[in-house]
């Protein structure tokens, strides 16, 4: 819990149970009772508060990394409530060797082994999008406040107008991209007046590889990662939204359904008798279609805060997207769901489910 949680009084409302692989979350008013109220989230794998980014990293986000170098899709996806540690866990610190992000790691990741490759030649682009109020900018563009546009191609698929790609040809090119972008998605905060918590942002990193078989034939292969922080969610009535704000708030997805069309696209995924995907409801996921329903692994990262006063936000987040309906999906994605307690900074770690 963070310090002013503490001081104001609020108590711990969250139990991880390792050994089950369970997550009980108590009502606060019935905490003092014989009988508490709880709801109990059980998934394959937890992590306590001495779990490492890098046990993270290799257990949840390792596969998924190495199979995009060999061809395939993959997604990662930081989600809940605002302030409670989505861009720290995929940002991390980056001076700090135990405290750097997943991104930072799946740069290394990836141009460690193509540093090893023998026979293959590899080209890594790396682009950056920003999604605020259902409009796309390019933080990788010059004019990076300048709205683009969403395509449909019959064979390529979903893919957004002009945007910029950026070839990288080690770890310290790919972070220069990335901060790139990220000081741009500052800059548009000060001009926008908003903030970033309340806007969706996609990197994606593209890995080409050209390989020569025993025939002297070459074959190219192409996968893709999408390291998405989809924006922070909490109640209107919490947040003390007002104006542009409630706006905000509905493009977002405040409330008790954290991403309403998020939910219903996985909800329609898992119905054998919906006849409509609603993937055109929202930007983010028509972007991200590929991912929920195509041919993609995907990673989701829940992020929650542990304290009595966000006991709402925790319920919803644990709850979205709806794991028994997932698991009715038959396609190719794999849904795995990592859970964190909030900030690392303060003091505050991580669970995992599937």
């Amino acid at each position: 819990m963070i310090k002013r949680e503490v001081e104001a009084g609020h108590g711990r409302v969250v139990n991880i149970n390792k050994d089950k692989g369970e997550i009980v979350v108590t009502k606060p008013e019935s905490e003092s009772s014989d009988n508490p109220v709880s709801r109990t989230f059980t998934f394959n794998t937890v992590y306590d508060e001495n779990s490492q980014q890098q046990e993270l990293y290799d257990e949840t986000i390792h596969d998924i990394v190495q199979s995009v170098i060999e061809g395939y899709n993959g997604t990662v996806i930081a989600y809940g409530q605002t302030g409670a540690g989505k861009t720290y866990t995929l940002q991390g610190i980056t001076d700090e060797s135990d405290n750097r992000g997943l991104m930072n790691r799946t740069f290394e990741h990836i141009f460690n082994y193509i540093s090893h490759a023998e026979n293959e030649h590899y080209i890594v682009h790396a682009s950056y999008l920003d999604i605020y109020m259902e409009e796309i900018t390019d933080l990788l563009s010059k004019d990076f406040k300048k709205k683009c546009d969403i395509k449909e191609n019959p064979e390529t698929g979903v893919y957004v107008k002009d945007q910029l790609s950026f070839v990288t040809k080690n770890v310290t090119e790919m972070e220069h991209a990335f901060r790139t972008g990220h000081e741009n998605r500052l800059k548009k905060d000060t001009y926008m007046g908003r903030a970033s918590a309340r806007a969706h942002s996609i990197f994606t990193i593209t890995i080409e590889c050209c390989k020569m078989d025993g025939d002297g034939e070459y074959h190219t292969r192409v996968g893709r990662l999408n390291l998405v922080d989809l924006a922070g969610s909490e109640r209107i009535n919490k947040s003390q939204a007002q104006g542009a704000r409630v706006k905000e708030a509905t493009h977002i997805g405040m409330g008790h359904s954290y991403n309403r069309a998020l939910s219903n696209v996985i909800r329609a995924l898992g119905d054998e008798h919906s006849t409509h995907i609603p993937y055109r409801d929202s930007k983010v996921t028509r972007l991200l279609r590929e991912s929920l329903g195509g041919n993609a692994k995907t990673v989701w990262i829940a992020n929650i805060g542990p304290s009595s006063y966000n006991h709402d936000e925790t319920v919803s987040t644990l709850s979205n997207p709806d794991h028994d309906v997932i698991e009715k999906i038959k396609l190719n994605t794999e849904f795995i769901v990592l859970f964190n307690l909030e900030n690392k900074i303060d003091t505050n770690k991580a669970f995992c489910c599937t």
